[in-house]
């Protein structure tokens, strides 16, 4: 598409408005625990869309409607995998997790939260998840950055680099600024972005393709294959697909958004919310690639994971179709802030003023946290400044890797009274060893079937959790008597 006035207009307008945003929270961002957790304020609504929004990143508007686009249907069970994740989360994870936190020392980050749960003294557990947050992330981020770079690239004929540099700049400028409030508060416009992106779209390419029963007839006379979700699988390869629902139990930058509700009160509300937001844009995208096999039958694209773009730029006026790739953009923008704001948090928390500067003010923490978002920036930008860079390869397994390692040791310190310390450490160092191991030994093909890392990670960890602690020393009363007051208030 040829650089437009109006489209790049569309853009800047949004990506001022992120910046405005970033600065007003700044002004209400005082310490830490304001800037890695909002205070504990989020409202259900902000917390629900914020959590989804920081989710789906670029995945929801390019990935799965690609996915749709080049195999038809039988990419929907991943869709299935995470609707049913990201429900069980909200359902059995997120008020628990929010009275838990807040009662176990006041913890704000989830490295915060292990070591206050087990009274750990030694910092290992919290060095530990903090490094897991930190390998993870700065590889996640810079992922992000090189799709953002790439929309930029392909949308505006801008280099490469500068797109790279230009994105990087106004999520770490009003991430910086604002901290937790400023990602929160975005995250909340991007979701209601990328949310009527995901209806206009779909309902505008399916009335051009003559409603839904002409649509159907389309593909099906291309090839009625496209039709059929079990078309091409395997049980392996649905279950695959399903275990990506295992990945939500374990993901910071979701789970933080529960620890920051201010009430257990308003999760009814934000998981209402933020169902209803997910469902309807997971079908908004898979109906997006669906009828692009019909729409471009004649011209298909080179890349499927554009569909939703050259949709934007053949059916709608230049105005609207700006702001429809600032819902891409969004999507990218609302999972960055979030890593960059989990990793700094693990640098400036659980490593700066617990271990390096134990007597740090409040004010100097922060500053660590916003300079963190600053360094762990600029290694991301680095790692992805060429665009045919490795690193990409890494997301598929990052998701896997905090699934397994954090997952199992969430639910079962959440649940499970007897959990110890060591039972903690296990598991988190089994399941992020096993996502590693697995998927370089299914590459070489020592394991000679294809079964998404995420799903032995999480066994093995889950394993590994009730294992070393049936063998470990029980609790001490103090963490049992602190687990027995929690189930009581969640309860009540």
């Amino acid at each position: 598409m040829d650089i437009n006035i109006p489209t790049l207009t569309s853009i800047i307008i949004y990506l001022v408005a992120m910046l405005l945003i970033g600065y007003i929270a700044a002004k209400m961002t005082s310490n830490l625990s304001d800037y890695v957790l909002g205070g504990r304020r989020l409202g259900g609504g902000v917390a629900a869309l914020s959590a989804g929004a920081s989710d789906m990143s670029g995945w929801l508007l390019l990935g799965l409607p690609g996915a749709i686009y080049a195999s038809g249907m039988n990419s929907i069970w991943l869709a299935v995998g995470l609707a049913t994740g990201a429900y069980l989360n909200w359902q059995f994870i997120a008020k628990p997790l929010r009275v838990y936190t807040e009662k176990s020392n006041d913890s704000i980050t989830v490295p915060d939260f292990f070591e206050n749960r087990f009274r750990d003294k030694s910092k290992v557990l919290r060095v530990i998840s903090a490094l897991v947050i930190l390998v993870f992330f700065t590889f996640y981020t810079s992922s992000g950055l090189v799709g953002g770079a790439i929309l930029l690239e392909s949308s505006f004929n801008m280099d490469y680099q500068l797109a790279l540099w230009v994105g990087a700049a106004v999520i770490v400028s009003y991430t910086f600024m604002g901290g937790f409030l400023a990602a929160s508060w975005t995250d909340f416009v991007q979701g209601i972005l990328m949310f009527c992106a995901l209806i206009i779209v779909p309902v505008r390419s399916i009335m051009v393709l003559g409603g839904w029963d002409g649509t159907l007839q389309k593909v099906g006379n291309i090839d009625i294959s496209y039709l059929d979700a079990l078309t091409g699988t395997t049980i392996l390869g649905i279950v695959s697909l399903l275990a990506w629902g295992l990945g939500y139990f374990g993901q910071p930058h979701i789970v933080v958004r529960f620890m920051g509700i201010k009430s257990t009160r308003e999760i009814p509300k934000a998981r209402f919310i933020g169902m209803t937001w997910m469902i309807v844009s997971l079908f908004g995208a898979i109906f997006i690639g669906f009828s692009g096999i019909a729409y471009f039958a004649d011209a298909p694209l080179g890349n499927p994971e554009t569909v939703f773009i050259q949709f934007s730029q053949v059916l709608f006026d230049p105005w609207v179709a700006g702001f429809l790739l600032a819902a891409i953009l969004s999507a990218i923008m609302s999972t960055v802030d979030s890593q960059l704001l989990v990793s700094s948090s693990a640098l400036a928390q659980d490593f700066y003023s617990q271990i390096l500067r134990k007597d740090a003010g409040p004010k100097e923490e922060m500053l660590v946290g916003r300079f963190a978002v600053l360094g762990i920036s600029i290694i991301a930008i680095f790692l992805g400044y060429n665009p045919d860079s490795k690193v990409l390869e890494l997301v598929s397994y990052a998701w896997a890797g905090f699934g397994a390692a954090f997952g199992p040791v969430t639910i079962l310190a959440l649940f499970w009274k007897r959990m110890t310390r060591n039972g903690a450490l296990a598991g988190i160092i089994v399941g992020a060893a096993t996502v590693v191991l697995w998927k370089v030994l299914t590459t070489v093909g020592i394991i000679p079937f294809s079964l998404y890392e995420i799903l032995p990670g999480f066994v093995f960890a889950f394993i590994a959790v009730i294992v070393v602690s049936l063998m470990s020393k029980e609790p001490s009363k103090e963490i049992q008597d602190e687990f027995d007051a929690v189930a009581q208030e969640i309860r009540a």
